[in-house]
């Protein structure tokens, strides 16, 4: 948020305290500049000053404590440059967990929060399946195999779908995820089981919550009964489901124990909750300056409390693997319709290395195969259970009961921390093969300009 002057020296008289120094960017120019975390009370703002374009204050956390543990832990791994030169960068602090191949820039939405800016208006030709074949082999040359996330625009709307997965299957890719409105899975039953029979693992489903008013104010259109079809039609198919809410301030924050409750409802096929606060880039730049954001302390706090209390602020643990103020995690069973923390949280979906994390993540968010009951009769004794298969029966039946709940915040122009690019463990794909982190991808000026989209 830009500031006047007056405003500015108003603050300076009321900074309680200053965490850290950090380099960040300008929003309007996007070129790297200084910057430092101060605490307000119990909020913790970043703030920046370009030379040419003014004063810049950001809201990034709540818990002034918490977030000075969290930057100390964070230290030692900056970007040595700055996001407009990610590429193959040889100082990056770590490796590649996740990889996101945007295969289509087309949608059939035209979601207001979109940070790819997508929709049914884009005419720009898909990516061939030589080329994105072209990206598994530089991707597996680069250190992979990693866990491949689907990507675009809707990647759904690729008939060839199946053929891109079984593509990089054949190459010794070995987990896939569909990012997926999940439109097309709710309208035609069949797609789901031809993509888990391509060996398609898991379905990252857009879901902002339970009401149709929801999808209304941050997708355009009225979708949960498409929404419900394709988590049905996922289930049936095999297919783990991940709900993925993005939480706006003000028009879906009060639906966040509603999607937990919703979830746990419809385990063990729907696998957890991945939950990501707006982010202000793509097409919601514009809005930056009055947007109120949500921290991850303020969504745990919401958690707790619209959960009555099941499900804890304390449960969670940040990242290990990543920088620890970008993500969190917490792992339950599901028992007697209760949410039951695992002791297991501490190591979570984002382990000490990325390699860990990436087995992690796959096992976690991957469907889990059952024995049928009703093989296992005294009518059908060549199904009799063994002691060693009746294990694998009981720790099966255990797996299915895992229940994932993490978040991640991504950043923007105006919370943009080089420390935290420099330990992004998630990269993109460009369109001429070259790895970028994530946030460094999707960055946005004031006018919604990207460095790297075209």
């Amino acid at each position: 948020m830009k500031v006047s002057v007056k405003s500015i020296k108003e603050r300076k008289q009321t900074v309680d305290h200053i965490i850290a120094k950090t380099r960040s960017v300008c929003p309007e120019c996007l070129d790297v500049i200084d910057a430092m975390y101060i605490s307000r009370g119990d909020k913790v703002y970043m703030e920046k000053q370009c030379g040419e374009h003014g004063f810049f204050s950001a809201h990034v956390w709540t818990g002034a404590g918490e977030f000075k543990k969290l930057v100390k832990a964070g230290a030692g791994q900056a970007c040595p440059s700055g996001p407009d030169n990610c590429a193959g960068c040889a100082e990056h602090g770590q490796k590649t967990c996740c990889v996101l191949l945007e295969i289509t820039g087309r949608c059939n939405l035209s979601c207001p929060v979109c940070f790819a800016a997508s929709s049914d208006a884009v005419k720009s030709d898909d990516p061939t399946l030589e080329t994105i074949s072209d990206w598994y082999d530089v991707l597996m040359a680069k250190g992979g195999p990693f866990n491949i996330q689907l990507s675009g625009g809707e990647p759904s709307l690729r008939d060839d779908l199946p053929e891109i997965i079984k593509i990089g299957k054949e190459k010794g890719f070995s987990f896939f995820q569909l990012n997926t409105n999940g439109i097309r899975l709710g309208r035609e039953p069949e797609f789901a089981q031809v993509l888990a029979d391509a060996g398609l693992n898991t379905v990252f489903l857009q879901f902002d919550g339970v009401s149709d008013e929801v999808y209304k104010q941050i997708r355009g259109r009225a979708l949960m009964k498409e929404k419900e079809a394709a988590i049905e039609n996922c289930g049936r198919a095999g297919l783990g489901v991940v709900l993925v809410p993005t939480v706006v301030a003000g028009i879906n924050d009060h639906e966040i124990g509603s999607v937990l409750e919703y979830a746990k409802n419809h385990s063990p096929h729907v696998r957890g909750v991945h939950f990501q606060p707006l982010s202000f880039f793509g097409r919601y730049p514009e809005n930056a300056g009055n947007g109120t954001r949500i921290t991850i302390p303020d969504l745990l706090s919401a958690m707790e409390t619209q959960s009555q209390g099941k499900i804890k602020k304390s449960d969670f643990s940040p990242a290990n693997a990543e920088h620890p103020l970008c993500s969190f995690h917490g792992d339950y069973l599901i028992e007697s319709d209760e949410f039951v923390l695992q002791e297991s949280a501490s190591s979570g979906c984002c382990s000490v290395s990325s390699d860990q994390s990436r087995r992690v993540v796959a096992r976690k968010w991957s469907s889990v195969k059952l024995m049928k009951t009703s093989e296992v009769t005294e009518e059908n004794p060549k199904y009799k259970l063994d002691a060693f298969d009746a294990f694998l029966k009981k720790s099966a039946e255990r797996e299915a009961k895992k229940f994932a709940v993490s978040g991640m915040a991504f950043q923007d122009a105006w919370n943009f921390d080089l420390d935290r690019i420099g330990r992004c463990y998630i990269s993109e794909v460009s369109p001429n093969g070259q790895m970028i982190p994530f946030c460094a991808y999707n960055l946005t000026d004031s006018k919604g300009k990207s460095l790297y989209r075209k």
